[in-house]
């Protein structure tokens, strides 16, 4: 049973296979925060609800992965690596382009789905800037996490870095919709001054 379960939750085909078989409850939570939003009146409810779940469906399965344990999790230290690039030219450099390349574009899609859809949902985020300080710091986080659980993971700056820029290209991608979202929020109703009673002047 234990071995059964590990296949599932411990290993990166069990979790792709997880997150394909959610898909259909991720697709009933959007359509469930729509019709709610929408009975309540509120603006864009399609928009914010696959926002909303999207972000969650596209980045928890990736955090997830990175933060699988190694054969020798809890048994040796943390491992950091603080040099930009050096860890993805150490893979170069060892004649490895296909794992060079599978660690890129990993790193880059961990926080895609944040980059892309967390500025359609939240007007504050409709910046690049914001999205890459954004993913930088949930990157960090997930880093120092494996440090400390003592994962067999190398702590890495290079994945900091390619986190963010995933999430920025994202943010990119999904830039030309920002508009309408800022505009949106830019239409919420605001409290009208309290009127100001003028005395009448008295002869």
């Amino acid at each position: 049973m234990v071995d059964g379960w590990h296949g599932w939750v411990g290993t990166f085909t069990g979790v792709v296979l997880i997150t394909v078989a959610v898909l259909p409850f991720a697709v009933l939570a959007a359509w469930a925060l729509a019709r709610r939003r929408r009975v309540t009146g509120t603006t864009l409810a399609w928009r914010k609800s696959l926002a909303e779940v999207g972000i969650v469906y596209g980045t928890v399965p990736w955090v997830w992965m990175i933060m699988l344990p190694g054969d020798q999790a809890g048994a040796v230290p943390g491992r950091v690596s603080l040099v930009p690039l050096r860890d993805l030219f150490t893979i170069l450099a060892d004649g490895e382009p296909l794992r060079a390349t599978v660690q890129v574009v990993g790193n880059l899609l961990v926080f895609a789905a944040l980059g892309f859809l967390a500025p359609l949902r939240f007007a504050a985020l409709a910046s690049v800037p914001r999205i890459l300080m954004l993913a930088a710091g949930c990157s960090v986080l997930v880093e120092a996490a494996q440090y400390v659980l003592r994962l067999d993971r190398v702590s890495s700056v290079d994945d900091v870095l390619l986190n963010a820029v995933g999430a920025g290209l994202a943010a990119l991608a999904s830039r030309r919709w920002w508009r309408t979202t800022a505009s949106v929020s830019s239409d919420q109703p605001r409290t009208a001054p309290a009127p100001v009673l003028q005395t009448p002047d008295v002869p």
